[in-house]
């Protein structure tokens, strides 16, 4: 797929993988929503990138927000091509540790986040990309979800995240499966250790 010209919806674009992905894609010169609950770096990437970038504060696992970063898209640059969901979080706590066991609300949290902010990103990103013309290719979009190493290799106190990041695994190919008929690709990375700020919260 030819980047250029196309629009972007970044999630978690405002630090770490999300704000490198969105400077590489304006680079390219696409147009690109960035979709971060952190407004200050969120407001100032976009205003550092000029017109070709929005920014929106949203939670990923929140239906009506995350929909009108996606109207978004469509009011500002006329559509939607690409979804990149790098939001994430983390929480480095055992299963059993020195207060005790792992706190549930805690645990449901990194789940709601990463997990199902991940598919409700995908479900409504999808609904609308699957109403566009397709290319030369046959495709109308491209969705890319970040996994990590932890849902193949999970260390200590990595429990809730390394959970939601093997369901991210898990739902790719019946997702791909479900999108394809549409034209969209879907897939998921799974990266190693890199210095963000998400880094820092796991042990």
């Amino acid at each position: 797929m030819e980047i250029k010209g196309l629009t972007a919806l970044v999630t978690g674009g405002a630090s770490g993988l999300g704000e490198a992905t969105v400077r590489m894609l304006v680079a390219a010169g696409a147009n690109v929503v960035i979709l971060d609950l952190n407004e200050p770096p969120g407001k100032a990437l976009a205003v550092e990138l000029g017109d070709n970038t929005r920014y929106i504060a949203a939670d990923v696992s929140n239906e009506t927000q995350v929909q009108s970063a996606i109207d978004l898209a469509y009011e500002s640059f006329g559509g939607l091509n690409l979804l990149v969901n790098c939001a994430g979080i983390g929480a480095a706590l055992k299963t059993v540790g020195k207060e005790g066991p792992h706190p549930l609300d805690i645990f449901e949290r990194v789940i709601r986040v990463n997990l199902i902010g991940t598919f409700n990103c995908i479900r409504l990103a999808a609904a609308r990309m699957s109403e566009n013309t397709p290319n030369g290719q046959g495709e109308r979009g491209v969705i890319i979800n970040t996994a990590s190493v932890a849902a193949f290799d999970g260390q200590i106190g990595q429990v809730a995240y390394a959970a939601s990041k093997s369901g991210i695994v898990g739902l790719t190919l019946p997702v791909a499966r479900d999108l394809a008929r549409s034209g969209i690709r879907v897939m998921t990375i799974a990266p190693g250790l890199f210095d963000t700020p998400l880094l820092a919260a796991l042990p």
